[in-house]
């Protein structure tokens, strides 16, 4: 992302902190509705971390794990894992700060340029009453399977491409 001042790096073990904290956040508005203290909060967010950090490095050991950063600052985690017949977009967050930015957006972007050169669909699972998706929709991303809350995106190589903002002329980003 050449002169933005966003770039990725491989995550690191040091990253881990930041990763549990970046977590928490996606988690924010749900914690807040169980009337559990701040410590039990914390310790179950830990928990559901490890648990979703160890799955997807199980599930997709072949995959790029990636801080994204700002300036140098970590501000959120981009997971891609790159198959034969598909790049599968396993996550995307950033922390509530650097949301509505246009940082997921030029993120997407870039992605679906790379599967775009490749001939490659996009695919991600995306909880339907996630924010971001509606720029998954503004993307060209069509939901393809249903699997409980989880939908199943995709978006073809050959999808018209989308405007960089959407009708009330906000960005969208991913959560």
């Amino acid at each position: 992302m050449a002169g933005s001042g966003v770039e990725l790096r491989p995550v690191a073990d040091a990253d881990r902190e930041f990763l549990c904290r970046l977590y928490a956040s996606t988690r924010a508005e749900e914690m807040a509705q169980t009337g559990w203290t701040e410590a039990e909060v914390e310790s179950f967010l830990r928990f559901q971390f490890a648990a979703q950090d160890a799955f997807y490095r199980q599930q997709f050991g072949d995959a790029s794990f990636d801080l994204v950063l700002e300036e140098g600052i970590p501000v959120g985690r981009l997971y891609v894992d790159r198959r034969d017949d598909e790049i599968r977009l396993i996550d995307i967050a950033l922390l509530p700060e650097h949301r509505g930015r246009g940082i997921g957006s030029a993120l997407l972007r870039e992605l679906l340029a790379e599967a775009g050169r490749a001939g490659k669909p996009v695919r991600i699972h995306v909880e339907a009453f996630n924010p971001a998706m509606r720029l998954y929709e503004r993307l060209g991303f069509r939901k393809v399977d249903e699997n409980g809350v989880h939908h199943l995106m995709e978006r073809l190589p050959d999808a018209p491409a989308a405007p960089a903002r959407d009708n009330d002329g906000q960005d969208d980003d991913a959560r």
